[in-house]
């Protein structure tokens, strides 16, 4: 029987256990903080559910206009919020999660080993337990060990004031004022959860706009919605350092500009969790980000050893890491296996409103120069979002301007994570825009307007629509 050694518990490595186990091979996981990873305890999870709790003021925003009072104003919401009781919550259900896991790998027979592992050659992990060492012999290696907040060296986090992500949840109280250093995915998701809650919250940007990484009409309708709410964007505006004051925080920016608060968020990115866990001596080579290098079924520079998630660069999102889990065990055990397909990743930032995306971006289509016809509805004209009081959003289709196979999407709504799923479906199996517009929707429903999108671009050519 096979062994597989996991190095790292996160949905990487766990659903890559999974799947070793199903397939027959011996598996050890190797966790040094609890099943499900930072993606469970300090990230995804946690996140995720702090911002669901913001949403209920969001909703609430609407009310007077459906003609429901009782919506409390930004600056009274401070007082309804018991922060505590709510991160109490995040960490509760975080923990909830990484137990389910744990007994779930244990009914599936998979050996789980609780230290810090590291590689001592290509076939052999040695794990620190903290009350001796334990040595691993394995056929097969996969490593999944994440990344960690990238920090700055003028800027470190204590936990207290100054921040990162993973130590938001030790707060007691709603920051007075939150300045956010960092206006890419996760900067963007917890400046709008703190805003929504009751906090002044300035997001420093270096970019002309935040998310710059993102679908450019999703971004600018998302900035100009932060703006209406009362957040200070500072665009082009870089962050050199942050220090503590005696009841706060000041943030100098390059320019000589001081943002004072009472704490800073640092959410610049994260580091993988790859330096000094024995890779480089065993051959594994390695970007010159620290990310460890992968084909697109996971394999590494060294015959036998894989990798999957956030240490592989490839796309930070737990979806992604567990594919790329499952297809490692896949290929290494003999099963059947597809290599990773990157452009039918559907992501999601979860703002309010979310940005859900999935295949071909419109900045991409223009870079390589493809011919493509794209159309744009507004959220507004949807009836249920008219019933729901929503006005911000939209839904864009990409589209082959002959065959009509159907290139990418953006939808911007509320639970855009759930409306995006069509479009996946259209995407991944090379739909056409009448292959989409033929289907039913339910009458009145947000998905309708996916299905009046693609009814738009029925017949249009190349000269018909923007390329």
């Amino acid at each position: 029987m096979p062994h597989v050694v996991v190095v790292g518990g996160g949905p990487g490595g766990y659903e890559a256990a999974l799947v070793a186990r199903r397939l027959g091979a011996r598996v050890t996981v190797v966790e040094r903080h609890g099943l499900g990873g930072a993606a469970v305890l300090t990230d995804v999870v946690p996140s995720k559910t702090l911002i669901a709790t913001a949403e209920w003021f969001t909703t609430a925003e609407q009310g007077p206009e459906l003609g429901v009072r009782g919506e409390a104003p930004a600056g009274e919401r401070r007082d309804l919020v018991d922060l505590e009781a709510v991160n109490a919550r995040v960490l509760a259900l975080a923990d909830a999660q990484s137990r389910d896991i744990h007994s779930r790998l244990e009914r599936e027979g998979v050996e789980i080993v609780a230290g810090a592992g590291r590689l001592d050659g290509p076939s052999r992990v040695v794990v620190d337990t903290g009350t001796g060492v334990t040595t691993l012999d394995a056929d097969t290696v996969l490593l999944a060990v994440g990344a960690t907040p990238r920090t700055l060296p003028t800027a470190v986090p204590d936990g207290e004031r100054i921040l990162t992500w993973t130590q938001l949840y030790g707060l007691a109280e709603l920051p007075e004022k939150l300045i956010v250093v960092g206006s890419g995915v996760t900067g963007a998701e917890f400046a709008g959860a703190y805003q929504a809650l009751g906090s002044q919250v300035v997001l420093v940007s270096s970019r002309d706009r935040v998310l710059p990484g993102e679908d450019m009409d999703a971004a600018e309708l998302l900035e100009g919605v932060f703006r209406a709410r009362g957040m200070t964007v500072m665009s082009r505006s870089r962050a050199a350092s942050a220090v503590r004051t005696e009841d706060g925080v000041a943030v100098t920016l390059t320019d000589g500009r001081v943002v004072e608060g009472s704490h800073v968020l640092i959410a610049v990115g994260g580091v993988p969790s790859t330096a000094g866990i024995g890779l480089e001596e065993a051959g594994v080579r390695l970007s010159a980000s620290g990310h460890v290098e992968v084909d697109r079924v996971s394999r590494t520079s060294v015959p036998g050893v894989y990798a999957a998630g956030d240490c592989t660069g490839v796309l930070p999102l737990a979806s992604v890491a567990a594919m790329q889990g499952r297809i490692a065990m896949s290929h290494a055990l003999g099963d059947a296996v597809a290599p990773l397909k990157p452009g039918r990743v559907a992501a999601n930032i979860f703002t309010a409103p979310e940005i859900a995306t999935v295949g071909l971006s419109e900045s991409t289509l223009r870079e390589r120069g493809y011919r493509y016809v794209t159309t744009t509805l507004p959220l507004a004209r949807n009836p249920r979002a008219k019933m729901l009081g929503m006005r911000d959003g939209f839904v864009k289709l990409f589209a082959h301007p002959d065959a009509g196979v159907v290139l990418g999407g953006v939808v911007v709504a509320p639970r855009a994570s759930e409306l995006i799923f069509p479009i996946t479906l259209a995407v991944a199996h090379r739909l056409t825009v009448d292959d989409v517009a033929d289907s039913f929707t339910v009458y009145p429903s947000l998905s309708g307007s996916i299905a009046e999108a693609a009814r738009v671009l029925h017949g249009q050519s190349g000269e018909d629509a923007a390329v």
